[in-house]
């Protein structure tokens, strides 16, 4: 049976990884400190669970022991994290590349799946936006870019170290997933989160900007089968944008939202962080060309959503900040 190793494999999508692979009858061993996501680990006996800082050099190599196969995911994710914690958001994505290479190259493993992010093309000048599109940090001091910094040295170190070594490395970058349980720290949780707290029947919801910027946004099952698709079919030394290429507007899903929660919604904005973005939608032309099709509508996906988060609405609170 193959065996994989997945870091930051209690995150949302590490454990929506997980479950699909175990569907496949595989090996898995998780490797996690369990920052963000306490007691998520899946109940299985095909799940070895590591408890560790990838940053640890030493408990690094000791995961990556007797793997076939690596899904790199484990890094410091959250809008508020990048401003008020960039040096750990660095430390970790930087020291954690470097030990997982270390660590496939010490014990033979033979393929890498980086996840990157789309915060890598910050402003791109094309929307819908392609893979080869320049990488872009605007400003040093900016904290927020402490992230899309760490996404871009890890691509650079997988692609020009792991490739001297490794059979294959694929890079792949997730844009705006969402679904039930991923915690309260991105915008859809958020949304849904100030909707459910307001008992009226009239509400106003506080939105950072104007509500015009744009993104795309893809359901965690559609993600889930893309990254699948990747792990059989991604070419190495290729990257893939994994989304949708629906681009809509920040105000249009609280509308969408107004309709799912019944409610009469006036929205509050307010300035937006330095460096967001306005527009942000992928070309996903590439991973279609390995058989992706997204199933599910996002409104259906925000109603599922909504529906786990309204019956769920203490999830969340036990996770770390």
């Amino acid at each position: 049976m193959k065996r994989y190793l997945i870091t930051g494999g209690t995150g949302f999508i590490g454990r929506n990884i997980t479950e699909a692979l175990l569907k496949r009858h595989v090996l898995i061993r998780i490797l996690d400190n369990e920052f963000r996501n306490p007691s998520q680990v899946p109940k299985n006996t095909n799940v070895e669970f590591i408890k560790g800082d990838i940053r640890d050099t030493k408990t690094v190599l000791n995961a990556c022991r007797g793997v076939e196969s690596i899904i790199h995911l484990a890094f410091i994710n959250g809008t508020k994290n990048f401003y008020e914690k960039p040096d750990l958001v660095l430390s970790v994505g930087v020291k954690g590349i470097l030990n997982v290479l270390d660590g496939a190259k010490m014990h033979n493993v033979t393929e890498l799946f980086l996840a990157s992010s789309s915060e890598v093309y910050q402003t791109p000048q094309i929307i819908p936006t392609p893979e080869d599109v320049p990488f872009s940090i605007p400003s040093l001091k900016n904290p927020r870019y402490s992230y899309a910094g760490g996404k871009i040295i890890s691509e650079l170190l997988s692609y020009h170290v792991g490739r001297t070594f490794l059979k294959k490395v694929v890079i792949f970058r997730p844009h705006n997933v969402y679904g039930p349980n991923m915690g309260k720290e991105h915008v859809i949780p958020e949304l849904i989160t100030k909707i459910l707290t307001q008992k009226q029947k009239r509400i106003k919801l506080q939105i950072q900007g104007s509500g015009r910027e744009t993104r795309s946004f893809i359901y965690i099952d559609d993600f889930t089968n893309a990254l699948l698709l990747i792990l059989k079919k991604g070419k190495s030394g290729e990257v893939y944008n994994v989304g949708t290429d629906e681009e809509i507007s920040i105000a249009r899903i609280v509308k969408m939202l107004e309709k799912i929660a019944d409610k009469k919604i006036n929205l509050v904005k307010s300035p937006s962080p330095p460096g967001s973005v306005i527009r942000r939608c992928p070309d996903i032309r590439k991973i279609i060309a390995l058989g992706f099709t997204p199933t599910k509508s996002l409104e259906e996906g925000l109603k599922q959503t909504y529906l786990w988060y309204n019956t769920h609405k203490n999830a969340g609170d036990n996770r770390k900040k």
